[in-house]
């Protein structure tokens, strides 16, 4: 029983090549956000491990400080202690230079203090001003993020919108198609959707079959004023022969590997001496 070719309905002439314009905006949008998010974060570590490292030198350089000062402060304390305890036991006069050493100690033993007290202020304001930097950095890093984000959310939508303006039609064998691209955009915009392997097919006159995935095809005719062609598809040891076959048709056969679920052939462009599409195949085995 032969089967009818269904001409697939054409498309008004402004909407393929501003579908195509779109989504090549929308493919090169998401992977310069992509690698923008990527470096953002890889800019926000740095910084951090930069900071964390200061401040641990900071607390280092505190720890050592404030330990040779606070030894420093021991020492003149008991000096004091001595001196006090010496001026006891002393002549009036030598009570007196005695007590003037003392006196000398407890002012240097106050300034030290004061010192330490400054040094350990100073030491905390630093560490707090950076991680104030720190984290108002994290804050704009997050921010971009968030910005990234919500584009590369907006350019996912615009795919899904394309993706929903294609077609499913009846393919040559009367059973109904996949989504069908019209051109590498939209061809495109399938691939990354995932749900079939795609390949691409750009073949001309040659005398052997030429290999796509799985099968082989051997360009027989092309019609450009009518926009149909004639291939040869040898697929498991079988051979077919699609003959006129319209652009953007369909052109169906099962395999082994498919299944009830059959491959699909596209063909977009057709020249003189050659034809330029693709090959669908299902993305997982299906039972038979």
């Amino acid at each position: 029983m032969s089967i009818t070719s269904v001409e697939p309905p054409q498309r008004s002439g402004m909407a393929i090549p501003l579908l195509s314009g779109g989504l090549i905006v929308l493919l090169a949008a998401n992977i310069f956000l992509y690698v923008q998010l990527d470096r953002l974060r890889t800019d926000s570590m740095q910084k951090i491990e930069k900071l964390e490292a200061a401040v641990s030198g900071v607390r280092d350089s505190s720890s050592v400080s404030t330990a040779a000062q606070a030894r420093h402060v021991e020492d003149l304390k008991e000096q004091l202690a001595a001196a006090n305890s010496a001026a006891r036991s002393m002549s009036s006069q030598a009570k007196i230079e005695a007590q003037a050493h003392a006196d000398q100690l407890a002012r240097e033993l106050q300034a030290e203090e004061a010192k330490m007290q400054q040094r350990v202020t100073g030491q905390i304001s630093e560490v707090s001003q950076s991680v104030t930097a720190a984290n108002a950095k994290i804050a704009d890093v997050s921010t971009d993020v968030g910005t990234v984000k919500t584009q590369a959310a907006m350019t996912q939508s615009q795919l899904d919108k394309t993706i929903a303006d294609l077609r499913s039609v009846t393919g040559d064998l009367g059973v109904q198609s996949g989504l069908v691209a019209t051109n590498g955009q939209e061809l495109q915009a399938l691939k990354l959707k995932g749900e079939r392997n795609y390949f691409d097919i750009k073949l001309g006159r040659t005398k052997q079959p030429v290999r796509f995935g799985d099968i082989t095809l051997k360009l027989e005719k092309t019609d450009p004023k009518r926009n149909k062609y004639t291939v040869i598809v040898m697929a498991d040891d079988k051979q077919y022969e699609k003959k006129d076959k319209n652009a953007n048709e369909p052109v169906q056969f099962l395999t082994a590997k498919g299944g009830r679920t059959p491959c699909e052939i596209v063909i977009n462009q057709i020249t003189k001496d050659q034809i330029v599409g693709y090959l669908s195949t299902p993305k997982d085995s299906a039972a038979r």
